[in-house]
């Protein structure tokens, strides 16, 4: 299996904040839209960092609400790992348990394809394992199509 197989069914519209956006903007941006993360893109759609709501806790644990007016590259994550269409998802699962990482952005050609999360990964094993053991059943029961 590949990442492209979980952004074919999650598709592959991902919520950007610009780098001069402060906090409280990626505050709402994460609540409008029920994410746990969000990247970081300047002009051009250039990914400059990712930001989630464990580096924002973070942020307000060591500098208090001060935090909240300031701009998201001050909490961004700039050292982005990301991962092509192409890989492999067990290669993405490893990356993301080894360097604890919740999400991933898919970059192509310097293009932003998607963002795959861990919640995504972990449906699409489920989804998977649901389907051979159904494929399974039916063999063993004689109830294929």
């Amino acid at each position: 299996m590949r990442i492209s197989d979980i952004l074919r069914v999650k598709g592959e519209r991902v919520v950007t904040v610009s780098p001069e956006s402060d906090v409280t903007e990626l505050l709402a941006v994460l609540a409008e839209h029920k994410i746990g993360a969000v990247i970081v893109a300047g002009d051009g759609g250039r990914v400059e960092g990712i930001v989630s709501e464990r580096d924002i806790v973070r942020a307000l644990a060591a500098r208090g609400a001060a935090v909240l007016t300031e701009p998201v590259t001050a909490i961004a994550t700039t050292q982005v790992r990301s991962v092509v269409r192409d890989a492999a998802l067990e290669d993405v699962e490893r990356l993301m348990t080894e360097r604890r990482f919740r999400h991933v952005p898919v970059i192509e050609d310097d293009r932003l394809q998607g963002v795959v999360s861990i919640g995504d990964v972990v449906k699409f094993r489920i989804d998977e394992l649901e389907h051979e053991r159904t494929s399974l059943e039916e063999y063993i029961t004689g109830e294929r199509a």
